[in-house]
């Protein structure tokens, strides 16, 4: 019985690598850099947070509102009872169990994922909010993995996970600020009209992401070695992204999505390598 259940358990991770690897190369190039034994988790987190995405990015043509509800239901059902026929509920509902990840931070991603459906402007507070939700959490979730059950190390680096995650979430905005409105007559910068998006408005933006990046930083260079290189890895990633935006002016980040070429990604990769083999993090 255990040996079937292991299999089932195994096979159910297998399917949120295989979500992971169709939906996300970079993500995936960053797991991989992980110590091995955070990969299956990771993904598992992973495979979760992008079929939640989906639904309320994707879905056009269903009734998103009740599909996201049942998914909700279905998430905590999983978790209590510590089994799914979901296999992403499945996977997840092991790494919430075995790592005892909070469940206000999968309540406040679930509130996110909510707030994208009827959502379109955003106040500070809501802001702050969605940014919260949507993106830290994650971050604090695959932070939980990492410590493997240390708490203070977690209560330590969950701070600067925070910050990683703002970063990660803000250069997302101004990366598809075009797609964003046009596809979904979204704009998450408070204050920000898309029509009125200039130089201003994208330095202030800016110097608020320079930040967070910074912050981060203090973090990452404090994590077991075994979560170091890969978590530095989307760091330098989106690092490099944001440096990419910041020398654009915003008349062309409103035109087309910025992107970061694949033999750029491989450079950031052999430096991240490096830098982690000779300690320089």
């Amino acid at each position: 019985m255990v040996a079937a259940m292991d299999l089932y358990r195994d096979t159910c991770l297998e399917c949120s690598k295989l979500i992971t690897k169709r939906y996300s190369t970079s993500f995936t190039l960053g797991i991989r850099t992980l110590n091995k034994k955070y990969h299956l988790p990771i993904y598992a987190i992973y495979g979760f947070v992008r079929y939640a995405d989906e639904i309320v990015d994707t879905f056009h043509n269903f009734d998103k509102a009740g599909l996201l509800q049942t998914f909700k239901e279905d998430t905590y059902r999983a978790i209590e009872a510590g089994i799914s026929l979901n296999p992403v509920l499945h996977s997840f509902q092991d790494v919430v169990n075995r790592y005892q990840i909070d469940h206000e931070l999968i309540d406040a991603f679930l509130k996110s994922m909510e707030m994208d459906l009827s959502e379109t402007k955003y106040s500070d507070a809501g802001y702050d909010e969605y940014i919260y939700g949507s993106a830290e959490v994650v971050g604090l979730m695959c932070l939980r993995v990492f410590c493997e059950g240390d708490d203070p190390m977690y209560q330590r680096l969950k701070e600067p996970a925070r910050s990683l995650g703002k970063a990660f979430q803000k250069v997302n905005f101004l990366r598809d600020i075009k797609s964003d409105y046009q596809e979904r007559g979204r704009v998450y910068f408070p204050g920000v009209a898309f029509e009125e998006f200039n130089a201003d408005a994208k330095l202030l933006i800016e110097a608020d992401i320079a930040k967070d990046f910074s912050h981060a930083l203090e973090g990452i260079v404090k994590l077991p070695e075994g979560a170091r290189q890969g978590v530095f890895l989307a760091y330098k990633y989106y690092l490099r992204l944001f440096h990419k935006i910041s020398i654009l002016p915003a008349d062309r980040i409103k035109k087309e999505r910025i992107r970061v070429p694949d033999r750029q990604k491989l450079g950031i990769l052999i430096g991240t390598y490096f830098q982690h083999q000779f300690n320089f993090l």
